[in-house]
């Protein structure tokens, strides 16, 4: 007997010329059932019943189980929640040798090094303390306390965040609040901080910005700095971001007053997002009258492509700029290539190539170029000089971002 595929995908006999001639006459019929065959089958579907019942019984038990266990829970909680840390190197430019740590009044600070254990309290004794680089360890000195170790954690009482000095002697001191944790690394001290992603979002902001910046200008950048943040962990082999430029410039947290951390505060957990999913938002403090897109400038396309749009306040007041440079250093450089201007100016200064939009003169007789040029940055995304004219008159943060940045949304992000 041959089989035939149906269109719903089953296999089944085909029927002879003459099954279907006795099927349709009613000539075939199956013989009826014996009483003791219908028994058999009643309690075969009688236990089919039972067991059917007992399985969901289980099942169940296991589900409320489950959506009763505290582990779960917790681990629900911290998906959610507690992946907002983020690591930020700090002071990494100085390559210090050694740093000093300090508690500010009404804060200690638990210094904790292998199984030694050091307190830093203004009330109550010591404050400060040096951290050393000693060959492959790092040597802490607080009062009469000399401890030894490899990695260095710093916290509060209740091993949670706190507020400290971190100082390079002779050079800088900024206040932090996170945790911080302190190793050799290659021949100086790596301090990394680790604080809530919505302080670090308040420090780039306030780092970022300029102090008469309007309340919706910084709201649309503290968008910007969250979805970067959200976007681009993990940028280098120790940690999540630098402190500096290469990522974004970060700073001690603002007061609670300030308008960074308002702005910070009212955007909670809001970020830039395209093709439903976020992305690291880059942003230029004044374009040349249009932005530019990442392929303009060389560079890679990144998750969201990026559109070159209209900046009108940037077109009727570019910020013009003009500097020399030699011969032998200009080589290299090239319009609109931002890779060849980051190798200039992090040799030579930012103020050096402000931007990439510029044009060259050589100078034969002093062996010099004349640069002259407009904008500041790299030109890509959210323009600040024109983002805050747009402010300035009426704009909310939502239009901007929708301006430099077409086509995407804010949504909600609660987790890394």
């Amino acid at each position: 007997m041959k089989s035939h595929i149906y269109p719903c995908g089953d296999s089944r006999p085909r029927l002879s010329s003459r099954a279907k001639l006795d099927r349709s006459v009613g000539q075939q019929r199956p013989p009826k059932p014996s009483h003791r065959t219908a028994s058999k089958n009643l309690q075969r579907f009688l236990l089919a019943i039972v067991l059917t019942a007992i399985a969901l019984l289980q099942s169940n038990s296991r589900t409320q189980a489950t959506a009763q266990s505290p582990t779960n829970q917790s681990s629900t909680d911290f998906y959610n929640e507690a992946h907002t840390d983020v690591h930020i190197g700090v002071l990494t430019l100085f390559h210090p040798r050694q740093l000093t740590i300090s508690a500010p009044a009404g804060q200690a600070l638990v210094l904790q090094a292998a199984n030694q254990q050091a307190i830093l309290e203004q009330s109550s004794g010591p404050n400060t303390a040096t951290i050393r680089l000693s060959e492959n360890s790092i040597l802490i000195e607080a009062a009469t306390q000399t401890l030894r170790a490899t990695t260095l954690t710093v916290t509060g009482r209740k091993d949670d965040p706190a507020d400290f000095l971190l100082s390079v002697p002779g050079k800088i001191s900024r206040h932090y609040h996170g945790t911080l944790e302190i190793s050799p690394e290659a021949g100086s001290l790596l301090a990394i901080v680790t604080m809530d992603r919505e302080t670090a979002v308040a420090s780039v902001v306030a780092a970022e910005s300029t102090a008469d910046a309007p309340l919706e200008l910084l709201k649309a950048q503290a968008i910007a700095v969250r979805s970067y943040l959200v976007a681009s962990r993990a940028r280098h082999h120790d940690f999540d971001f630098c402190d500096t430029t290469h990522c974004q410039f970060l700073r001690e947290p603002p007061a609670p007053q300030s308008r960074a951390a308002q702005a910070a505060a009212a955007t909670r957990n809001l970020v830039l997002a395209y093709n439903a999913e976020p992305f690291a938002a880059m942003y230029t403090r004044s374009c040349s009258g249009h932005t530019h897109t990442p392929a303009e400038l060389g560079l890679p396309v990144s998750t969201y492509p990026y559109f070159s749009v209209e900046c009108n306040y940037c077109r009727m007041h570019a910020a013009r700029w003009k500097s020399r440079i030699s011969t032998q250093e200009a080589a290299a450089l090239r319009s609109s290539d931002e890779s060849s201007r980051l190798n200039v100016v992090r040799r030579l200064g930012w103020n050096v190539v402000p931007s990439n939009d510029f044009i060259r003169k050589e100078e034969k007789e002093t062996h010099q170029v004349i640069l002259e040029g407009t904008g500041q940055g790299h030109g890509i995304g959210l323009c600040q000089s024109g983002a805050k004219a747009m402010a300035e008159a009426g704009a909310n943060f939502r239009q901007i971002l929708g301006h430099y940045y077409p086509n995407t949304t804010v949504v909600k992000r609660t987790r890394a």
